[in-house]
């Protein structure tokens, strides 16, 4: 398990969290969120970039991920093998 990014903002209307990202990502990763009262896994199903579709991201972007849970700000994202 390797941490790929971290939390920046989650955005509760419509269940993304947008992620600043240290490692590359892609759809169909299998990922893990976890923080203080954040625990748990999901498929990155939906990615985007400033509002387009994207189907990997590279370090350094702010993606937005449909998240399956509520997430908060500091969290991190790990990716799972």
């Amino acid at each position: 398990m390797e941490e790929v990014g971290k939390v920046t903002h989650y955005f509760n209307k419509i269940g993304v969290a947008a992620v600043v990202l240290s490692k590359p990502l892609k759809i169909g990763d299998k990922i893990k969120i976890k923080g203080k009262t954040t625990n748990f896994e999901q498929v990155v199903e939906s990615m985007q970039i400033e509002g387009k579709d994207v189907k990997e991201a590279m370090p350094g972007d702010l993606v937005g991920i449909k998240v399956i849970d509520r997430v908060r700000k500091k969290d991190v994202v790990y990716k799972i093998d």
